[in-house]
């Protein structure tokens, strides 16, 4: 589920909403959290990730694939 920041800037790259919130997941997931790993090593490493997290990576590797995908040209970008 994507969350709002209200009183931040809004980013204007594609898939900035996905972007904040896989990160925000990463640093409050028990991978980080108790196991003290760094963000980037609990990505590698999909046995330690929570469902939440994994599924908000899948959604934002597909946001970033649809960018380099020539049929979006005509289509849209997913998810908008």
């Amino acid at each position: 589920m994507p969350l709002f920041y209200e009183g931040k800037e809004v980013d204007p790259r594609p898939c900035a909403g996905l972007r904040e919130d896989l990160k925000d997941c990463l640093l409050k997931s028990p991978c980080v959290m108790e196991k003290k790993m760094a963000p980037k090593d609990c990505l590698k490493n999909d046995l330690e990730m929570d469902a939440h997290c994994k599924a908000l990576q899948v959604s934002f590797f597909e946001c970033k694939r649809s960018l380099l995908d020539n049929r979006t040209r005509f289509r849209g970008r997913k998810g908008y």
